[in-house]
């Protein structure tokens, strides 16, 4: 892109940072690049702010956001943490989202998987759901894994590795094709 591309608010996926403990400043700096709404915990607040990173929005009913001006809070109510963010930015409009996890459990995004496109970052790994059909160039070599069950499964360019792990026979693309609406898949970051 050319540097007079100009970003219009919610064309970038939002950055929800839960945890950061084993997560790339690399990496980070990457998902950073275009200047995305940025939505944390008071959990990770103090460490996102040390690093010098914007806050905009902090999912809590009540939090000390003394740390930068004009944070927005997002209430909590009695849902978990992810789903008062994910609901916040679908009703918001937002298209997509990257979230940074210490720790991920699928059940956290399932319900969501059709509202809204959802790029979990954890544990030396990228996460999202693909519908059938799916395909991408890889090098060879590469981890696959499947996280959900698959009805009918079929690939193309993968051999079983086993425990639904995957790897790709050589450079070129890998395809999925399976019965049901999504599945979720791992890559190795």
């Amino acid at each position: 892109m050319s540097s007079h591309h100009i970003v219009r608010e919610k064309q970038e996926p939002a950055l929800l940072i839960l945890g950061l403990a084993s997560f790339d400043d690399e990496l980070l700096g990457q998902l950073l690049e275009w200047s995305p709404t940025v939505i944390t915990t008071p959990d990770t607040a103090e460490q996102i702010n040390a690093f010098g990173i914007k806050v905009d929005m902090m999912v809590a009913d009540e939090a000390d956001i003394d740390l930068q001006s004009d944070v927005k809070l997002i209430s909590q109510e009695a849902g978990s943490i992810v789903d008062a963010a994910l609901d916040y930015l679908i009703s918001a409009g937002y298209s997509a989202v990257n979230i940074v996890a210490d720790e991920f459990t699928m059940e956290d995004i399932w319900g969501y998987a059709d509202k809204i496109n959802i790029v979990v970052f954890c544990e030396g790994r990228k996460v999202f759901a693909v519908t059938s059909g799916f395909s991408k160039w890889k090098p060879g070599g590469e981890t696959i894994e499947i996280l959900s069950a698959a009805t009918n499964l079929r690939t193309e360019g993968l051999e079983p590795a086993g425990d639904g792990k995957y790897t790709t026979i050589e450079d070129g693309f890998y395809a999925l094709h399976f019965d049901g609406v999504f599945l979720f898949i791992a890559e190795e970051l």
